[in-house]
């Protein structure tokens, strides 16, 4: 075992893995000062912070299991999977859950993940400090990138963790080796203040949107103030970027599906900043593993073998989604082709393999992931594109934080748009009658259309801390109750991540969240 503190792995070397080209693997260890400093080297370096966005241990794997079974939307399937999924699954967390620090392999987990992504946004901002003056822009617009990529992994730990340490360029390695927790509120100022940098310096629009422009800062900006509760600033954020949607060159995709099909997302005009994965296997890094996790054993809809039934939703998510609503046809598959071509229905999916539960699985990673042919029968090595912010996500950001100032009837316009893209299905037959337009929208109904049309798009678990619904949605009326675990929530303790015993160990300064 490292006897070092992972927090701070990358204090004497930093790992680079190039975001834009996943095919070689570009990694160095040079250390700050052995690097010639020029604006290809410093491109390198912010490529590498934002080369760890499609690593395992990020949304594609660690992370994204992590969001996804602590919310009321998805359950375990396979009862034999890894113990710390089930953990997250039923609020039974253990401090040292190896998903948030994996002490033998950290690359594993997202907690030191997020601070490699830190690290390597501080250590662009340093090398930017040290280059001799550019062009008017140049350097600002690296700085913007660097800080975007910064502030989207902070966003992540303070939700998850609450007060952690806050490291910037400016904290030298004998202060990050000893820092104490931040205050949530001082590290949401930052956050802040790292997306409005980028409003100013990125630019409006960008055919590669892996990339951030202006419209991905402003609305992360947006949903730091909704998450924050200042909601007239979330709705002058949400709203502007509406506002100026030709500008950012941003609309709502006609078909729902296109947003979730490897190829034509990528002509689509709704995503605003996405993971853009690209098939290549680099040390199990760089893989689309929400494909397997919520495919299912033996079957052949997409490609050869399946997933592994791990999150399955619980089958009160799918009976309660009215079936005239396209997109529940997108999101869940309630039957699929064995791999002898045999069609099943859901009730049957234990027949192709014991470890299958016998409920509608999600379809949303699986049917991307087919799209394009795969290097692996599990559809690992895709092409998919994680849609981190879409178009659809602001107008509900709208939609919500005009409810709250009392401009319901914004929210309507705004709500109903979403839902008249859902009516049209693919466009090529006549409308369906669900979902039907609303009227006067409350917190409820835009929360609910939140929960639909971003459904399994790690957003829910968010959702329900704050706005503060875990004894809710988790209680006896949630959609969980027919299965095991839900009965473990605890809203004193399961509003927030353990922080990892070791990193205390390493340093006296840091405490525990309470109930670990």
């Amino acid at each position: 075992m490292r006897n070092y503190t992972y927090l701070f792995l990358l204090v004497f070397g930093f790992s680079i893995i190039s975001c834009s080209d996943l095919e070689e693997d570009a990694k160095s260890q040079l250390n700050p000062d052995e690097r010639i400093l020029d604006l290809e080297t410093i491109e390198t370096t912010v490529a590498g912070a934002y080369g760890f966005l499609p690593a395992r241990a990020f949304m594609s794997r660690a992370l994204g299991l992590t969001l996804m079974l602590r919310s009321d939307m998805v359950d375990i399937g396979n009862p034999s999977t890894r113990s710390e999924r089930v953990e997250m699954d039923q609020f039974t967390v253990s401090a040292s859950n190896p998903l948030i620090l994996n002490q033998t392999d950290p690359e594993r987990s997202f907690w030191p993940t997020m601070y490699q992504m830190v690290r390597g946004a501080n250590q662009t901002l340093l090398e930017l400090d040290q280059l001799e003056e550019q062009e008017d822009g140049v350097k600002e617009e690296i700085a913007a990138r660097a800080r975007f990529i910064r502030g989207l992994s902070y966003y992540h730990l303070v939700r998850l963790f609450g007060d952690v340490p806050y490291l910037d360029e400016t904290t030298s390695t004998a202060v990050a080796s000893e820092a104490p927790r931040t205050s949530k509120e001082t590290i949401y100022e930052s956050i802040s203040a790292d997306f409005e940098y980028g409003k100013i310096w990125l630019p409006d629009s960008r055919s590669d949107r892996s990339l951030p422009g202006k419209a991905a800062a402003s609305a992360y900006l947006a949903s730091v103030f909704l998450t924050r509760g200042e909601y007239q600033l979330a709705y002058n954020e949400a709203s502007d970027i509406i506002s100026k949607a030709s500008t950012y060159n941003l609309a709502l995709e006609p078909d729902y599906r296109n947003i979730f099909h490897a190829e034509n997302t990528d002509a689509s005009l709704e995503p605003i900043f996405v993971i853009d994965y690209v098939g290549t296997n680099i040390d199990d890094q760089s893989r689309d593993y929400l494909a397997a996790f919520t495919g299912f054993y033996g079957q052949a809809t997409y490609y050869p073998s399946g997933g592994w039934s791990v999150m399955v939703p619980a089958q009160a998510v799918y009976d309660t989604w009215d079936a005239g609503d396209y997109r529940r046809e997108v999101n869940l598959d309630d039957e699929a082709f064995s791999n002898s071509g045999e069609l099943l229905n859901y009730t049957q999916f234990s027949s192709l393999d014991g470890r299958n539960a016998n409920r509608p699985h999600i379809s949303k990673y699986t049917a991307m992931a087919g799209d394009l042919p795969q290097a692996n029968t599990s559809g690992r090595d895709s092409h998919s594109n994680y849609q981190l912010m879409r178009y659809a996500e602001v107008l509900l950001i709208a939609a919500e934080a005009a409810i709250e100032i009392g401009r319901a009837s914004e929210a309507d316009e705004w709500i109903n748009m979403i839902r008249d893209r859902a009516r049209n299905g693919d466009g090529s037959g006549p409308p369906s009658a669900v979902p039907a337009d609303i009227s006067g929208a409350t917190i409820n109904d835009v929360l609910e259309e939140r929960r639909l049309e971003l459904a399994f798009e790690q957003k829910r678990w968010y959702d329900i801390v704050r706005r503060d619904l875990g004894d809710e949605v988790f209680g006896p009326n949630g959609f969980e109750t027919e299965l095991q675990g839900t009965q473990n929530f605890d809203s004193s303790r399961d509003y927030l991540l353990p922080i990892p015993p070791l990193e205390i160990t390493n340093n006296p300064n840091l405490t525990q969240n309470p109930g670990y």
